[in-house]
């Protein structure tokens, strides 16, 4: 099991009660824009740990558009923090373009990974 951004959620148990999607939404938003990383134009996907082999087999999966915005991300961003300065407003990442482009395929990796273990330990009985 994975810890942080790939770990498990509650998001679904939070969109299917409206009274606490309520009180939730607000603080997720603040969060999402104090940590900052929508200034410099990333997506939250871009933060994930490029070290880690199921994210790695999860980028090779990526079609040549979405890996040519990633790289295309990481470098304005590069720029941007050796200037020492955010990006302008209108090149900042708005929320309804953050979408989580890359957890799809991680999941998929894990769930290959866990299928791939189940069945390196099948015990072969001989009659």
């Amino acid at each position: 099991m994975l810890f942080g951004p790939l770990s498990t959620s509650l998001a679904p148990q939070v969109k299917s009660s409206r009274t606490l999607l309520k009180w939730i939404t607000p603080i997720a938003n603040w969060y999402a824009n104090a940590s900052g990383y929508r200034k410099y134009g990333f997506k939250y996907d871009d933060l994930l740990c490029e070290e880690n082999p199921e994210v790695q087999r999860a980028l090779s999966r990526l079609t040549p558009r979405e890996a040519y915005d990633r790289a295309y991300r990481l470098k304005r961003a590069s720029q941007a923090s050796i200037l020492h300065a955010p990006l302008s407003k209108e090149q900042w990442m708005q929320p309804s373009e953050d979408i989580r482009y890359l957890k799809p395929h991680v999941v998929e990796v894990m769930k290959e990974e866990a299928e791939r273990k189940m069945w390196d330990t099948v015990a072969v009985e001989r009659k």
